[in-house]
């Protein structure tokens, strides 16, 4: 390799013409910035928790600067910026939009939700533009994605709601439907079983009859009375209010009382408020049966002087009045009984009728009851989801500019310094290998066994070289002009990187 110095020191001076050649004519690059901070606290959603749907915003904004970076954004970009003037054919239009991508930075994260853009040119002017127009689609796709995302879930709840509200009208047409098939049978949605309206049929029933029983009793005991089988003296003077003369009104009232006293006194005692309560009522009565009596008698004693015909009684007339009353009361126990024997019997005849129609009653409720639920939940949504777009509207996520877009008043790129000392550094790569390399393609041999391995022959001799002063003087000069080419390539380096401190310093 020393014999082929010279070919490595026009190497690497070759090579290092040519690096800074590359390094020079490297274009300067501008970096425009700028910073945006997106506040996603609001004081209103926990003021609204539970009452409106709120979004992740986080979740939200983590998803937008994951997809700013996109072909569609950075094509909308290149519009905004007036990038795609220069761009003559598809080809370099989609070279424009790959070096743009490639350039475009977007640095942040969701803990702290300050994002940094930067994006680097030779145009100062171009870099600002750009960093302005990503600044604004970024707001913009988050104001729009919002948007668009509360339209499409206040659109999906009106239809399901529209589907819901025809089902739910289908149900109530069918339950509709079921009871005029069935009206009038057990179980066909009247709030009671088949079982259930048979057993209060049944009391209703005995109640009648009990009623019937009491009405036939009062009428054949004014029947006595008009046909003589009351005392004789009821009419004469002197007739004692305690006879046994019957007022149907209030005997009948009076034995229901002391029977409903006689209960109470098996569970209570005298001093309870209900049996108190029933002895004075029952008094009260027994004195007006007195008072009635007295009447009667005083105006049997009336009549008895002045002597009035037995069809002009006055006790009769009443007596036949209160027998008119209490056959009509007969009357009315004996059709309110009948009627209601009457749905017994028909009651037992829909006995076949009944299971089936409340299976399928119990089936129309549960599948009404279902899409009614389902349809008040849509409705509390759709209430839900209207409130949260208006609260995302006024309180959602906020975008604020921290640093408006600038640019670096210096180039931040290339680092001429760095590509000076690497040029550097390859040009005397470049010169040993260069030298390496004609050693290896033109060898030469220095010894005597070196050219026998090689030849694979007898060295027959040698001879010897004795220099001489003027050769000793010539390879001093070669080592000197050898040393020169090294130290004048190191020289024109240093003075390169020097004049390209002070010119960095100078700017």
């Amino acid at each position: 390799m020393w014999h082929r110095r010279w070919i490595g020191l026009a190497a690497a001076w070759i090579v290092a013409v040519i690096a800074v050649t590359i390094v020079y004519r490297i274009p300067e690059k501008y970096e425009a910035s700028a910073r945006v901070y997106v506040d996603t606290e609001s004081i209103l959603r926990p003021l609204l928790a539970g009452l409106a749907i709120q979004p992740n915003l986080d979740q939200q904004v983590s998803l937008m600067s994951r997809t700013l970076i996109s072909r569609p954004n950075v094509e909308k970009l290149i519009r905004m910026a007036d990038l795609d003037l220069g761009a003559k054919s598809p080809a370099e239009y989609d070279q424009l939009v790959d070096s743009v991508t490639k350039s475009i930075k977007l640095e942040g994260n969701v803990q702290s939700n300050l994002y940094v853009i930067t994006y680097r040119s030779a145009n100062p002017g171009e870099g600002k533009r750009v960093v302005q127009s990503l600044l604004s689609i970024f707001v913009e796709s988050g104001l729009g994605d919002k948007r668009q995302d509360q339209q499409t879930a206040v659109k999906f709840l009106d239809d399901q709601i529209k589907n819901y509200e025809q089902n739910l009208q289908a149900a109530e047409t069918k339950i509709k439907n079921f009871k005029l098939k069935y009206m009038g049978v057990a179980g066909n949605g009247q709030g009671q079983d088949y079982f259930g309206r048979v057993a209060n049929l049944s009391s209703d029933i005995e109640a009648a009859r009990l009623d019937l029983e009491s009405a036939e009793q009062a009428r054949d005991s004014y029947k006595r009375q008009l046909s003589g089988e009351a005392p004789p003296d009821l009419l004469a003077e002197g007739v004692d209010t305690s006879s046994p003369v019957a007022v149907p009104e209030l005997d009948s009232r009076i034995e229901a009382l002391r029977r409903e006293l006689d209960v109470l006194l098996r569970k209570y005692t005298e001093q309870h408020p209900d049996v108190v309560f029933t002895q004075k009522l029952i008094k009260q009565l027994e004195d007006q049966r007195k008072t009635v009596l007295e009447e009667r008698r005083k105006a049997a004693q009336a009549a008895a002087k002045s002597q009035p015909a037995a069809s002009q009684n006055p006790f009769v007339q009443q007596i036949r009045i209160s027998l008119a009353d209490a056959e009509a009361s007969v009357a009315s126990a004996r059709a309110k009984l009948a009627g209601l024997e009457n749905q017994q019997r028909l009651l037992k005849a829909q006995a076949q009728l009944v299971p089936q129609a409340e299976a399928e009653y119990t089936q129309l409720v549960r599948d009404y009851d279902v899409q009614k639920n389902t349809y008040q939940s849509l409705l509390a949504r759709r209430e839900s989801a209207t409130m949260g777009k208006d609260v995302q509207s006024t309180g959602g996520a906020q975008f604020r500019v921290i640093d408006p877009p600038r640019v670096s008043p210096q180039p931040v790129a290339p680092n001429r310094i760095a590509l000076l000392g690497a040029a550097f550094v390859v040009s005397l790569a470049a010169g040993v290998f260069a030298s390496l390399a004609a050693s290896q393609l033109m060898p030469t041999f220095h010894e005597a066994r070196g050219l026998r391995e090689a030849t694979k022959r007898p060295i027959l001799g040698m001879v010897s070289m004795l220099p001489s002063q003027a050769l000793h003087r010539s390879r001093k000069l070669k080592a000197w002009l050898f040393a020169s080419g090294i130290g004048g390539l190191v020289a024109a380096f240093s003075a390169i990187l020097a004049l390209t401190l002070m010119t960095a310093r100078a700017a």
